[in-house]
């Protein structure tokens, strides 16, 4: 029986060799694997033929050295299961892809001092750059990004006083919209129901609240939240405890669309008819509000295109361009549907 090679040990290829092979100069080489839009289309693919045929690997920690960064952007978001950060991680991806670029990924999962000690690793490793969710972080997270020395955008958020650049919208004219839209369309006795109570859900009941008290409509016994993580199921609960709450409740304006699809399986049991006995908004426009049975309203936030906004800043910041403005707002949509269609003029099913 063959003894398998031992792997340890094994000669690294460098890339004095690939420019060797390549009859160009290393420096040569290094340029069309950093920048590859610096070298023709056909220089660049003959090199990254010999780079996969002969294996080369970079030597990041040398590079670092070299450079003072390495080609990674570090990525911190709270969540890797959330829809909400899959759609933002495409964006980010689909523009890494095309560049000298690789991404790093860290999760912080909705804890401040888990960021705290992410932003240590990332830093300490000198990425080319980062891009961080959200605005609230702790005092000491805010002074590793502000003593940083790489581009940084954060996402997720609008806010006056970004640490650098920053790609996002405002949740609480987002969350206003919607309990507006729900005001105009007849609703009077409308709920907030909120899960995990992040910041970001923070500044939507904040919305709100500011929305139902100009129509002086606000009463403080419909607004029902918890600490637990958002799902289909917990929204069939928190539809459950308004109702016990207060059953004359006609409309609800969910954090999220995890929390609204339960909130429509939940009325579908009791028989109340969605729109015209009971109307739902949701948040994000995941793909399951439009095809759901009454289509569900959702606020539509553009979160690809905040992903592949933010990575295209810092691609643009390292490659020496101006940025302006630092400061990007993309945005929201309200998303009319059946389910909150109650002027719409039909009857109320039987």
């Amino acid at each position: 029986m063959k003894k398998a090679k031992k792997r340890l040990g094994k000669k690294r290829i460098t890339l004095v060799e690939i420019a060797s092979a390549a009859e160009v100069s290393a420096i040569t080489v290094s340029r069309a694997l950093r920048n590859p839009q610096s070298v023709s289309q056909e220089l660049r693919q003959r090199i990254q033929q010999i780079v996969d045929d002969m294996g080369y690997v970079p030597d990041a920690a040398a590079s670092a050295l070299a450079s003072a960064r390495t080609n990674v952007i570090g990525v911190l978001i709270p969540s890797v299961t959330n829809n909400v950060f899959a759609d933002v991680m495409r964006g980010i991806y689909a523009e890494a892809e095309a560049s000298a670029f690789r991404v790093q990924l860290g999760n912080t999962r909705y804890s401040l001092i888990e960021e705290e000690r992410l932003l240590r690793v990332f830093l300490s490793q000198r990425p080319a750059g980062l891009i961080v969710a959200g605005v609230d972080q702790s005092e000491s997270a805010r002074a590793q990004l502000l003593q940083a020395e790489c581009p940084i955008v954060q996402i997720m958020e609008v806010g006056h006083d970004p640490v650098d650049m920053m790609v996002g919208f405002s949740h609480h004219r987002a969350a206003f919209a919607a309990t507006r839209h729900l005001v105009e369309r007849g609703y009077r006795r409308i709920a907030f129901l909120g899960a995990r109570m992040d910041p970001r859900t923070q500044r939507r009941l904040q919305g709100f609240v500011q929305a139902l008290e100009e129509a002086e409509m606000l009463d403080e016994k419909l607004i029902v939240t918890t600490p637990r993580a958002s799902t289909v199921s917990l929204g069939c609960e928190l539809m459950s405890e308004l109702l016990a709450r207060a059953p004359d409740a006609d409309a609800v304006f969910c954090n999220n669309d995890d929390l609204a699809v339960g909130v429509l399986f939940e009325a579908q049991r009791r028989r109340i008819a969605v729109p015209h006995q009971f109307g739902i908004c949701g948040f994000n426009d995941l793909e399951i509000m439009a095809v759901a049975n009454p289509a569900l309203t959702s606020v539509r936030t553009h979160r690809e295109e905040m992903g592949r906004k933010a990575m295209r800043m810092l691609i643009d910041r390292i490659g020496g361009k101006h940025i302006e403005p630092r400061l990007i707002d993309l945005g929201y949509e309200l998303v009319a549907r059946e389910s909150t269609a109650r002027n719409a003029g039909a009857p109320a099913p039987v």
